[in-house]
């Protein structure tokens, strides 16, 4: 039964991460100059959505699934009206490249899309969370298994999109170009460009929508997870108990740096895009060669149970941020194409040694029927926040060691992250002393690690 139910929820994984893998890559760049052709404030808005959707999830979505709604049946709807606006974003952008210039994009109709979609898939990633550990027997031994499927569904959503983004009509036949190494090589270089590449790249918006509502279907085979409502004593709303639990000053200190260390992650988003094509990586395999990063995830994930009892939170935590100092300090001195994706295995480590022991921490110190809520409150920063003030931070710096040319100076400007997650990490060095962890019992609050 319990293997049945970890199926499940790793199929749950899958298809949650697949989603968002699917267009988010895709969409750096997609919509400024050259391709949906927006302006600066539109493009903003767009990017906003996701963030700002985590904040209102935190006040609305994880409330209903914590007090209101069974979890499973929140996903089903939440995942078909999601998946039917990311798809009409799609279609929206296939038809701007139809014909053989550009046609003029009506913004609203795509913001519409795109703040829909947001609205209702950023709850479902606390939601899956509150699932997966209401339904698994050891969370730190089992949680890191099921998320890994999270991380092979957005390797899976990610890596079509190198043979869709070929162009095809320039490649030979295999014949002609030597054999089947030498056609491949050939392939792999001839990459779509202008408008027959921005048409391409609808289709990941496409793909989005249709997994979407793919695990509408499948949330209502999931383990029934019903909504605990409030008992007396509770607070009424679960995000406000949720919050309370902050007055610890490990849980304060852990809400402080996962603020610092969703800033840098999503810096590497900003970042990696457009560095890793001005080092030498071609376009098509950009967005494949990110992955490298989630596939030693998967490894990592694998083996957390066994790291989380070999050293502890606070030790784990450490590393995991530290993982995004190495990566931006290799990323600014040793600007190489190999160099700059090899690093990227380093991604697991940040992944898997802190978000992912976040959550498992979270859920096993907060109250269980704030479940939802206590996920979405450090979500509110792994979203949201950290992701907002990113999209502040980091553009406003790359301006500023930009030269006239347009040339930017990744040398100077990556230390800056870089010397981000230095600092989280020496906080929780210092002053972050979070309970012994127990595997299968719940935390006690007054006991810490030493």
């Amino acid at each position: 039964m319990q293997r049945s139910v970890i199926a499940r929820l790793s199929v749950m994984m899958f298809l949650e991460f697949f989603i968002w893998g699917a267009w988010l890559p895709p969409s750096f760049g997609y919509f400024g100059a050259g391709a949906l052709g927006f302006s600066e404030w539109q493009q903003f808005g767009l990017n906003i959505a996701f963030p700002v959707s985590a904040i209102i999830a935190m006040f609305f979505g994880n409330q209903f699934v914590d007090r209101n709604f069974a979890a499973e049946k929140f996903l089903a709807f939440s995942h078909l009206v999601g998946g039917l606006a990311i798809l009409g974003f799609g279609v929206m952008s296939w038809q701007a490249f139809q014909g053989e210039t550009p046609q003029p994009a009506n913004y609203w109709l795509f913001f519409a899309c795109m703040a829909i979609h947001c609205l209702f898939y950023v709850p479902t990633i606390s939601v899956t969370n509150a699932i997966a550990f209401a339904n698994i027997q050891d969370a730190q031994k089992d949680f890191g298994f099921v998320r890994l499927w999270g991380t092979i569904g957005w390797i899976a959503a990610a890596w079509p999109f190198v043979f869709i983004l070929l162009d095809w009509a320039k490649i030979p036949p295999m014949a002609e170009a030597g054999g089947f190494v030498a056609w491949l090589g050939t392939a792999f270089k001839t990459g779509l460009s202008g408008q027959a590449l921005n048409q391409a790249k609808s289709w990941a918006f496409i793909t989005s929508g249709i997994a979407s509502l793919i695990f509408a279907g499948f949330s209502l085979m999931l383990p029934h997870t019903p909504p605990k409502p409030a008992k007396a004593g509770d607070a009424q709303f679960a995000w406000l108990e949720a919050m309370s639990h902050l007055k610890h000053p490990f849980l304060l200190v852990l809400f402080i740096v996962t603020f610092i260390d969703a800033t840098v992650h999503d810096g590497f988003f900003f970042f990696a895009f457009t560095y890793l094509a001005k080092v030498g990586v071609p376009e098509n395999w950009v967005q494949a060669a990110m992955s490298v990063g989630q596939l030693a995830e998967i490894g990592t994930m694998a083996f957390l149970g066994v790291v989380l009892k070999k050293l502890g939170w606070r030790t784990t935590m450490i590393l995991g941020i530290l993982g995004h100092t190495v990566r931006f300090t290799v990323f600014a001195l040793c600007p190489d194409p190999y160099a700059a994706v090899a690093v990227n295995i380093l991604h697991g480590v940040c992944y898997a040694f802190f978000f992912a022991t976040l959550y498992i921490l979270v859920d096993e110190v907060f109250p269980k029927d704030t479940r939802t809520s206590a996920q979405g409150l450090f979500n509110l920063l792994v979203l949201g926040l950290g992701p907002i003030a990113a999209r502040y931070t980091w553009p406003a710096l790359q301006a500023a060691y930009t030269n006239a040319d347009g040339e930017v100076n990744y040398r100077q400007l990556l230390l800056f992250p870089a010397a981000a997650g230095f600092a989280g990490a020496l906080i929780l060095a210092l002053f972050f002393h979070p309970p012994k962890h127990t595997h299968t019992e719940p935390v006690p609050l007054g006991t810490s690690e030493p």
